[in-house]
């Protein structure tokens, strides 16, 4: 319980602060605004304790990333830094050559790889925004936040990664990036996706109501587990195929690396949702769990519609129904990392060759294509 009593007037302010708020204008739960770290210098106030720390709604100074609270943030901001790459390390020659040439892919193949570099070429760019216009902004705990802002960096060198694409193969730009406004399998995902967000888009949306709570609960959900933990994963499997018969060697590697880092991005999400669960069990209710349960049926179900969009006849022993499968083993997969009951029937891993491109401590990639080196983020474990 705080003591009132201690309350100090910041200089130039006149407002009351509690000294272990850290900032001017910061009120109890029912009243305060959020933490943002832009507020009222408050001189004197009292130092940020490790239990002062929260995810949200926090009341401590988000600009004193230490003492640290989250070790696990930090040690995922570690991993991404040490995961460094850059599409241009790349050559795309072979690939540019197969492209071209008349018989170098089927029709099907390149319908495939067009979908999917549509797809993702708008999907990053959509994940980055939501973390910069409003996961950050509600994320009140700094060594998250310091995670948050390498991960925006990511995302933005995976869009980089399908500009590179698009511009060494000669695609059409404008086919290619509005896909998602044109297809109506990926506009389905991403209308999807945005109306998670439609209230964390208001410039006056606050947390700290459980119902202000839950919907950005519901914004992690849809963005962390559903966008980059579900949704990617067709695309990686559909090109890493591809690469593991010697087709379009250089996109698979590029997509193998951000595969590493969706990697990365996926536990982080789900360590963040779990510990808002931890801090926060009055959300985690019988009805919201099975509003986030229907989500992934629901997410599954658009991912199959798109399966059956970019692989109308099947190719390279893939086809639509697999996908489907994978999606099933994959939504049980994010349920049970939830803590959730699964929804769907007990579902196999149709392509157990998937946890070969993700197992990272190797002297040479997956397609062997160059040497590199792994650091710490080559403990990931199959997801």
């Amino acid at each position: 319980m705080l003591d009132w009593s201690d309350t100090i007037v910041a200089p130039n302010s006149g407002r009351a602060v509690h000294p272990a708020f850290g900032r001017a204008g910061a009120y109890p739960a029912d009243t305060c605004t959020e933490v943002t770290g832009l507020g009222v210098i408050e001189r004197g106030a009292a130092r940020v304790t490790v239990d002062e720390k929260r995810m949200i709604n926090a009341r401590a100074d988000v600009n004193q990333i230490l003492p640290l609270k989250y070790k696990w943030a930090w040690e995922k901001y570690l991993a991404g830094c040490n995961n460094h790459w850059m599409p241009t390390e790349v050559s795309m020659q072979a690939d540019i050559a197969l492209w071209k040439a008349r018989d170098g892919l089927t029709e099907d193949e390149r319908r495939m790889v067009k979908r999917n570099l549509g797809f993702f070429a708008a999907s990053e760019s959509l994940v980055a925004n939501n973390i910069v216009l409003a996961i950050y902004r509600h994320l009140t705990n700094p060594e998250c936040r310091q995670y948050l802002l390498r991960q925006a960096f990511e995302e933005a060198v995976h869009t980089h990664t399908f500009q590179y694409i698009v511009e060494s193969l000669g695609l059409d730009e404008g086919e290619l990036f509005n896909m998602y406004r044109e297809v109506p399998s990926i506009t389905d995902k991403a209308a999807w996706a945005l109306n998670y967000t439609r209230h964390l888009d208001d410039p006056a949306f606050k947390t700290g109501t459980p119902d202000a709570d839950q919907d950005f609960l519901r914004d992690l959900v849809a963005f962390y587990v559903v966008f980059e933990g579900m949704w990617f994963y067709t695309g990686f499997a559909q090109i890493l195929s591809l690469g593991r018969r010697n087709k379009m060697v250089g996109i698979a590697e590029q997509y193998q690396y951000i595969l590493r880092d969706e990697s990365i991005h996926l536990n982080f999400g789900i360590d963040v949702i779990n510990q808002i669960k931890a801090e926060n069990p009055h959300l985690w209710t019988r009805t919201f769990q099975d509003e986030i349960r229907g989500m992934l049926k629901d997410a599954a179900d658009l991912e199959a519609a798109y399966g059956r969009d970019t692989m109308p006849r099947g190719f390279l022993g893939l086809n639509a129904a697999s996908c489907e499968d994978y999606m099933h083993f994959i939504a049980n997969r994010r349920c049970a990392q939830l803590g959730l009951s699964p929804v769907f029937a007990e579902a196999g891993n149709p392509f157990p060759w998937m946890s070969e491109a993700m197992d990272l401590k190797k002297e040479k990639n997956f397609f062997e294509t160059r040497v590199i080196e792994y650091q710490s983020g080559g403990a990931l474990a199959w997801d």
